[in-house]
C-alpha cells in the first residue's frame, strides 16, 4: 500500500468512524447514562469487534451473502428486528446511576457480535476492502486496513461516549434524561432507513 493511499484510507476511516450511525449512537447514550468507565467494555467491543470484522471480510467472509442469498435478507431484517429491540431499551431506561437491574452498558461481546449486524459497520467494512486494498500483497494490506480502522476508530468511538458523559449534568433531570433517551431511540431506528431500503 503505498503512502498515498495510506492516508486516503486514513480519511476515509476518520470520516466513517466519526459520524452517526448505529454505534456511535448508542455509545453516546451509555455515556449519558452510566459514565465512561462502565462504557469502555462497550467501547473496547465495537473497536475490536469491528476490525475484526474488516479483517473478516477482507479473508473473504463477505462472499458468503453471494453463495447463499437469503442469509443476506436474514442478516437485514433479523438486524432491523435487533435495532428495535436496543431502540426499545433506550428509549425507557431508567435514570442515571439507578438501581434498575435492567438497565446496565452494552457488554465486550454483545458490543463485538453487534458488529456482524450493524449496517454501517458492512458498508465501512466492505467499501473499506473495496476501494483501499490493493491486491498486489493482499494479506499484508488487509492487515493494515484493519490495523488502521483500529487505531483510527478508538478516540472517534470513545468521543461520542465522552460528549454522552459530558451531557450528564444537564440529564439529572429524569425528564430531560428521558427526552434524551427517545430522541437516541429515535435516531437509531433512523439508521434502519438505509438497511430497509436498499438491497
Amino acid at each position: 500500500m503505498t503512502l498515498e493511499l495510506l492516508l486516503a484510507f486514513a480519511a476515509y476511516a476518520f470520516v466513517t468512524s466519526i459520524t452517526p450511525g448505529p454505534n456511535n449512537t448508542m455509545l453516546l447514550v451509555s455515556g449519558a447514562n452510566f459514565g465512561f468507565g462502565p462504557t469502555i467494555p462497550h467501547l473496547l467491543g465495537v473497536n475490536l469487534g469491528f476490525s475484526a470484522m474488516v479483517l473478516a471480510v477482507g479473508l473473504g467472509a463477505g462472499g458468503i451473502f453471494t453463495v447463499f442469498p437469503l442469509l443476506h435478507e436474514i442478516l437485514r431484517y433479523g438486524g432491523a428486528l435487533y435495532l428495535l429491540y436496543l431502540a426499545w431499551r433506550i428509549a425507557t431506561a431508567g435514570g442515571i446511576g439507578g438501581d434498575d437491574a435492567a438497565a446496565r452498558p452494552m457488554g465486550f461481546l454483545q458490543a463485538a457480535a453487534f458488529q456482524w449486524i450493524n449496517p454501517k459497520a458492512w458498508i465501512m467494512g466492505v467499501g473499506a476492502v473495496a476501494a483501499y486494498t490493493p491486491q498486489n500483497g493482499y494479506f499484508l494490506n488487509i492487515a493494515i486496513v484493519s490495523l488502521v480502522y483500529l487505531i483510527i476508530n478508538a478516540p472517534c468511538i470513545a468521543a461520542w461516549a465522552g460528549f454522552g458523559v459530558a451531557l450528564r449534568g444537564l440529564l439529572h433531570q429524569p425528564f430531560y434524561l428521558r427526552l434524551f433517551n427517545v430522541a437516541m431511540a429515535v435516531l437509531l431506528v433512523a439508521s434502519l432507513y438505509p438497511l430497509l431500503m436498499h438491497a
